[in-house]
């Protein structure tokens, strides 16, 4: 059974993001909705093709963490190498809280290494275009997920404690659709709500709080009980109730003896 409070991490994580999107992909998605037929740029009819395109953007996401979960199978059972990978995660992702912020931009560097392959997808993008039907915006939309963005890297570091190909790929689709409403709105909304996502005080807030989520994903482990951290985790809720009901079963006919 998956710990939930990794994906809850994911999704606040690509929420809390959402300031970082505006500047990394809004110039991409505003160029997908142009590419669009004119009768499909306004209302429901561009809502629509915006889903399409950002499905394919998830489903680009679960796959890399799918692939990353097959890399990494076992090593969770590995208690030093566990332990090492989690601490990465958490140290990454205080990392992206200080890029968003702006207080330090070391993971601009790492954007910048991604960008020969998001180069060399280019003609690639640009045989997609004009989109004409669904598929082509699928296909922009996973062509758009591979994006060298330092909040993918951060979430993928995040899908690889996990180190299961299924969880790896379920904490990379609990992000994406952290990110999911700010891309919608900057794919559709006016320029003025992207100028408050943009604003600096925001961007420091959501900075502070992922920056509290990478402490959190440091030192939350070592504050709960070892035996117990791993006996629960691995039980479903009701398996907990039923096993508390037979411990207590047991006390209550322990005093009649």
């Amino acid at each position: 059974m998956m710990d939930l409070s990794w994906l809850a991490t994911a999704f606040v994580m690509g929420l809390l993001g959402g300031t970082h999107c505006v500047g990394m992909c809004g110039g991409l998605s505003s160029a997908f909705t142009y590419a669009l037929p004119e009768r499909s740029r306004h209302g429901i009819a561009l809502v629509g093709w915006q889903l399409i395109y950002n499905s394919g953007r998830l489903l680009t996401y679960m796959l890399l963490g799918l692939l990353a979960g097959f890399l990494l199978t076992g090593l969770q059972n590995l208690g030093g190498v566990g332990t090492a990978i989690r601490w990465f995660a958490g140290l990454f992702m205080m990392l992206l809280g200080a890029y968003l912020a702006g207080w330090f931009q070391a993971l601009a560097t790492l954007e910048r290494i991604g960008g020969p392959l998001w180069r060399w997808m280019a003609p690639l993008r640009q045989r997609l275009l004009p989109i004409k039907h669904p598929g082509q915006a699928l296909a922009a939309g996973m062509l758009w997920g591979f994006l060298p963005c330092g909040l993918v890297y951060s979430a993928m570091a995040l899908a690889i404690t996990r180190a299961e190909p299924s969880q790896s790929a379920l904490v990379m689709l609990a992000f994406g659709l952290g990110t999911l409403p700010t891309l919608l709105v900057t794919g559709t909304a006016s320029a003025q709500l992207r100028r408050v996502l943009q604003r600096p005080g925001t961007r420091q807030t959501a900075g502070a709080l992922v920056i509290l989520f990478g402490l959190w994903t440091l030192i939350g482990p070592e504050l709960i009980p070892h035996g117990q951290h791993h006996h629960e985790s691995s039980m479903t809720p009701a398996a907990v109730n039923h096993e508390q009901m037979n411990h207590e079963h047991m006390d209550h006919g322990s005093m009649h003896h």
